[in-house]
């Protein structure tokens, strides 16, 4: 397990993390959240490291982190940092090697990982010769070349098209199930949602949701109300009896307010609309994001 308690940050008197705390388990994985400049990069760097607390603690199954550990985690930093001009396979059997991995071997994962992600054609040529999503697949593929316990991916679908980030997806549930640590940053809240076990929502460096995710949905209730319709959408911007609205070219999320009636309110938006779908839904995690980093916002 890796247990952060009371996690502290400051830059030039600013604080980046303000008493952040969770614990992530064997076979889990951990959905760090929250908008640009929350505190996750640097949450990251904390974990391995690379940057150090104020005060708080960090904790690898009981153990405070020593470089011996380092060969047991798997990093994907959100900043692109393999070699441009050398070759692919070169580039995954050096940073292979840095893990202690014979080259041998190093030469035979690599070839097998690459063909995973289709680019067992691209072994020879540079890596500059790579788009960005491609470059993104090395960099997750010398992440976890060695076979990590803890595995730590800073915003991991970075670049990558729908087909590929479903072969990630894929990837990190297949990680999970046998038994790996998986902590990711990310800004999208569906891939987060398909996969995180828990999550932790910070803003400004301090928690504004934290929990096994389906009882974070729990705690948020059901009242949302989810409507897929076609017409005119600002028919919802100007409605009185709806709050939390989120609202999209073809389908809604919001809740009604506490003495409207869910016909009163469809008898109000039917005039201008016409509905093809209308449920009462959990939140989605967008929506409890929105939600929550608004919240902390306004006050």
């Amino acid at each position: 397990m890796i247990s952060v308690k009371n996690l502290v940050k400051n830059f030039n008197g600013v604080t980046a993390v303000n008493d952040l705390s969770f614990d992530v388990k064997q076979g889990e994985i951990f959905g760090l959240l929250g908008p640009n400049g929350a505190g996750k990069s640097t949450t990251i760097r904390m974990l391995l490291s690379i940057l150090l607390p104020e005060s708080g603690i960090i904790t690898y199954d009981g153990n405070l982190f020593e470089n011996s550990l380092r060969n047991k985690i798997g990093y994907l930093p959100e900043e692109r940092g393999i070699y441009q001009k050398n070759k692919i396979l070169d580039v995954i059997t050096y940073f292979a090697s840095l893990k202690d991995i014979p080259v041998s071997q190093s030469i035979k994962l690599g070839l097998e990982w690459l063909a995973r992600f289709d680019l067992q054609n691209y072994a020879k040529k540079q890596v500059c010769e790579l788009s960005k999503g491609n470059q993104q697949k090395i960099q997750f593929i010398i992440s976890i070349l060695h076979d990590p316990r803890y595995i730590i991916l800073d915003e991991p679908f970075s670049g990558l098209d729908p087909l590929n980030q479903m072969l990630l997806k894929e990837i990190m549930m297949e990680l999970k199930q046998s038994g790996k640590i998986i902590i990711f940053s990310t800004h999208q809240m569906e891939a987060a949602e398909k996969l995180s076990d828990s999550i932790v929502i910070i803003d400004k460096g301090k928690v504004v949701v934290k929990g096994n995710l389906a009882e974070v949905k729990k705690k948020f209730g059901f009242k949302t109300i989810r409507i897929e319709f076609s017409g005119n959408k600002t028919i919802f911007e100007s409605n009185e009896n709806i709050t939390n609205l989120h609202l999209y070219e073809n389908y809604l999320e919001c809740e009604l307010i506490d003495n409207i009636s869910t016909k009163e309110f469809i008898n109000s938006i039917s005039s201008g609309i016409d509905i093809r779908k209308f449920e009462f839904v959990e939140p989605s995690l967008q929506t409890i994001f929105l939600s929550s980093v608004r919240v902390v916002k306004e006050n």
